[in-house]
């Protein structure tokens, strides 16, 4: 059974009394910094709701504690998930109503919410979207680039052998890239992704909705070298970077030589040519070919 429809939360100053809410699994979006972000909707499910189900009960705690909810909490992530699973499932299965939030933002959101979803609904359990705020969307509208089409990357590998790789699969996408970071990664990210990806317009998104937020806009190059040269910031970050452009053009034989050579002093002569071949829109046997003209003989 859902909780007692005499479930109270206070906001703004005004005490509400939460609506009984039906049996199912309920995908509340939570503030990603600033608490008054949280909408009424949100607030009254996880005031009704049987339980929460959060990453970091830590977190959500202080979110509760501010609008005088006191909702149970459970905690759910990805070194508990596999045993809290069935678990949850079953109480689903018997008619509660459960609330998953994320730690900031829209759950499911590179959290580990997703597989309790899938097999809730493999269980024939309701799924019900209360949304809210997105890091992903708050960073993407107020970075000044194309927003008609958008690719969510989540974070990208930790080492640049695989960061570059990626990207250089990530390259022809025809459509902005968003990427979570580390801000002891941003520099080298940047580096790789200027080194892949070509001079375009990028903006990195700090803090975003908090008292410090902050959004640098410019090419990859000259962020790359800003970030370069100072101590990586503090908070969380989001990287935005525009589609593809001018630099995929047709190039003439100096700027691929260019390119190519660029991208040997950190890749094969196999990997070259997909870095090149993504980054400009060459045909990558074109490129590989004339990587192996540059090359040949250097051995010897």
């Amino acid at each position: 059974m859902s909780s007692s429809p005499t479930a109270t939360y206070t906001a703004f100053g005004l005490r509400a009394e939460a609506e009984k809410i039906a049996p199912g699994l309920y995908l509340v979006a939570t503030p990603i910094g600033n608490l008054k972000d949280v909408s009424f909707r949100a607030l009254g499910t996880l005031a009704a709701a049987d339980a929460v189900i959060a990453e970091d009960t830590r977190v959500t705690k202080t979110l509760l504690a501010h609008y005088g909810i006191a909702t149970p909490l459970v905690a759910y992530h990805e070194h508990n998930a596999r045993v809290m699973r069935p678990h949850l499932i079953a109480r689903l299965e018997t008619g509660a109503a459960l609330a998953l939030v994320a730690d900031a933002g829209t759950p499911l959101v590179s959290d580990p919410g997703y597989k309790l979803v899938a097999e809730a609904l493999e269980r024939g359990v309701k799924i019900t979207s209360v949304p809210g705020p997105s890091a992903v969307l708050a960073a993407l509208v107020v970075a000044g680039l194309p927003t008609d089409r958008f690719f969510f990357e989540g974070f990208l590998p930790h080492r640049s052998v695989q960061r570059r790789a990626r990207l250089a699969e990530l390259a022809k996408i025809p459509g902005t890239l968003v990427f979570f970071e580390s801000p002891r990664r941003l520099a080298a990210s940047l580096a790789d992704c200027l080194a892949v990806l070509g001079p375009r317009e990028a903006a990195i998104a700090r803090e975003l909705t908090k008292l410090y937020e902050a959004v640098r806009r410019g090419t990859l190059a000259e962020l790359a070298a800003a970030l370069a040269r100072e101590e990586p910031p503090k908070g969380e970050i989001v990287v935005i970077v525009a589609p593809p452009g001018a630099e995929a053009a047709e190039l003439n034989e100096a700027a691929l030589d260019a390119k190519i050579e660029e991208a040997l002093t950190t890749h094969s002569v196999k990997d070259a040519a997909s870095v090149v071949a993504a980054t400009t829109g060459q045909p990558r046997r074109q490129v590989y070919a004339r990587a192996l003209q540059l090359t040949a003989g250097r051995e010897r």
